[in-house]
């Protein structure tokens, strides 16, 4: 029998969502309803320990239109949806979400009205969001500093919500990155590409599952992998250090040709070493961040790995 595929699928990273996951499932499940398009919705559990890989298992038994991929372990928010657009059987675009409703599935309508004018991109622009107002301070400094820093221009104040077409899809599962940042590698690829203004909502149930390492990892992701400016800087780093240590030793020589108030000796030996050895450290751990990346990326492990396919 031959089984048509989707027109369209939606990709829902989820871990330890069991207090969300009847009302995201209702809520896209009315979407599916009334959606004209023919779609799919491929959730993936990133190695959840509560009841959510159970509940995704039940819903996929129940309604096709749901398939759950389960990954072996969790693998962190970025490599589960790629591991869902890696599953995603669409022939014409994807959509990306995440599971707390923070980010409204019902502009799946407007996002694919704008692909169907031609756009290989669609991402959503956080307008207004609902976090506290440090968080919200934290981000909007993030964005901003990115856009000064990146070699690329990656558009400020949005996240993975989106719509790629299927192309744009090939293209980012056939991108071998270990330290993935997908907003970055969608703007990297280019394409025609629109912004959508929105509205983010609050998370409706639980907690969310970024935490501060996470949130400054995925950073420096964005930071590390679309930017040459953290290494370049350690060249104007060490000149400076250069051109202060002269000025130090011209200033060191006039007063012992001009006075007898001469600067401690131990305090000029301490402030060179603390100095130098600031510099020599920062130096090394930029570099090593680098290598790191490189290091991670010449193993050539598998960005995931699926345990099963349910549906």
């Amino acid at each position: 029998m031959l089984i048509q595929k989707p027109l369209i699928s939606i990709i829902i990273p989820l871990y330890n969502e069991e207090k969300m996951f009847h009302q995201l499932t209702e809520r896209i499940t009315n979407l599916l309803d009334s959606f004209e398009p023919s779609t799919q919705v491929v959730m993936v559990n990133d190695g959840s320990i509560d009841q959510t890989k159970y509940l995704m298992e039940i819903l996929s038994a129940k309604d096709p239109r749901y398939k759950s991929v389960f990954l072996s372990r969790n693998h962190g928010h970025q490599l589960a949806v790629s591991a869902g657009l890696f599953c995603a059987d669409a022939t014409e675009a994807v959509m990306i979400i995440d599971g707390d409703l923070q980010d409204p599935p019902e502009l799946i309508a407007d996002f694919y009205e704008k692909l169907k004018e031609g756009y290989d991109v669609i991402y959503a622009i956080r307008k207004n969001r609902k976090e506290g107002f440090l968080l919200r301070s934290a981000f909007w400094a993030y964005y901003r500093i990115q856009k000064m820093l990146s070699n690329y221009d990656i558009p400020m104040d949005v996240g993975d919500f989106c719509m790629i077409s299927k192309r744009v899809r090939d293209i980012i599962i056939s991108m071998p990155e270990e330290s993935r940042y997908l907003r970055g590698m969608r703007s990297w690829i280019g394409f025609k590409q629109y912004g959508y203004e929105y509205d983010r909502g609050e998370r409706q149930a639980g907690q969310s599952k970024y935490s501060i390492g996470k949130r400054i990892q995925i950073g420096m992701n964005g930071i590390f992998n679309f930017s040459k400016v953290p290494i370049r800087a350690m060249y104007l780093l060490g000149f400076v250090s250069i051109l202060i240590s002269i000025f130090y030793l011209i200033l060191l020589i006039y007063l012992k040709y001009t006075s007898h108030n001469l600067p401690d000796g131990y305090i000029t030996l301490i402030f060179a070493i603390s100095f130098f050895s600031g510099v020599q450290l920062i130096t090394i751990g930029l570099v090593g961040e680098y290598v790191y990346r490189t290091y991670n990326q010449v193993r050539q492990r598998p960005l995931f790995i699926i345990d099963k396919v349910v549906n």
